[in-house]
């Protein structure tokens, strides 16, 4: 049975992954952490981590970027191995949760689908072939109407991907109004669309002469952020100290 407490376990992600969690017979939560202490699914909550005094195999992130320190500092501290989901930190805390991961093991991902870590695979794959052959390399995605940040990570994520499969060559180009010009061949565009309720759609366009090749994902509910998020932290608890992601997971 993997033990876990879950930050932002009052969240909307939160309330997905204690529903999961709870259906599962290989997973328990035994403490959340949120500033909304409401116990609402049997297990006790703490206003602040350095409050929890339950043990576990592994930890969970939901929240905000701002107990990011905390969070990392407790994690140091328990030897809790960490799955972190939140999302929109800085360059900075990128490098704070490096310097951590030297010390305990934690797994990082722009995205906790299951289905878009496998498609990062398989369009650096169609990369490699279509990309030399002249094709053009396009992003659509696209979120509901209260979606903040644009790009979204995950398609900057993807747009990582496809340039690592041409070993970094390519630039990004998020707005074609601000000049008169001609596609650059080694540019990869990005698009946002926001509207709705859409939960997530990622379109990857290969557009060459006479022909379009397109790879998409979509998101129907955020369950599948958490089903990932549960299944990333199965995987990580025991693991030795170190840096992971997603790929890890899917092997």
């Amino acid at each position: 049975m993997i033990k876990i407490i879950l930050c932002g376990c009052n969240g909307k992600m939160g309330q997905v992954i204690s529903e999961i969690v709870g259906n599962d017979a290989e997973a328990q939560i035994v403490a959340g952490i949120d500033l909304n202490t409401e116990a609402k699914n049997g297990y006790p909550v703490f206003a602040q981590i350095t409050d929890c005094n339950r043990e576990a195999d592994v930890m969970i992130d939901f929240s905000h970027p701002s107990v990011l320190s905390e969070m990392l500092q407790y994690s140091i501290e328990k030897q809790i191995p960490l799955v972190l989901c939140t999302t929109g930190l800085s360059q900075e805390q990128i490098e704070e949760v490096k310097k951590a991961a030297k010390q305990v093991a934690i797994l990082r991902s722009a995205n906790m689908s299951l289905g878009i870590n496998i498609l990062l695979k398989l369009i650096q794959e169609a990369a490699k072939i279509l990309a030399p052959a002249g094709f053009d390399m396009e992003i659509v995605e696209r979120h509901h109407n209260q979606k903040l940040d644009a790009p979204s990570g995950t398609a900057l994520a993807l747009a990582d991907s496809l340039n690592a499969a041409m070993n970094d060559t390519y630039f990004y180009k998020y707005d074609r109004s601000a000049e008169r010009a001609k596609r650059n061949g080694k540019e990869i565009g990005i698009s946002a669309v926001r509207g709705g309720t859409i939960v997530g759609e990622h379109e990857i366009i290969f557009a060459g002469r006479d022909e379009v090749v397109e790879l998409k994902h979509t998101a129907y509910s955020k369950a599948i952020f958490g089903n990932g998020a549960v299944q990333a932290a199965k995987f990580l608890a025991g693991k030795a100290a170190g840096i992971y992601d997603m790929s890890d997971v899917i092997g």
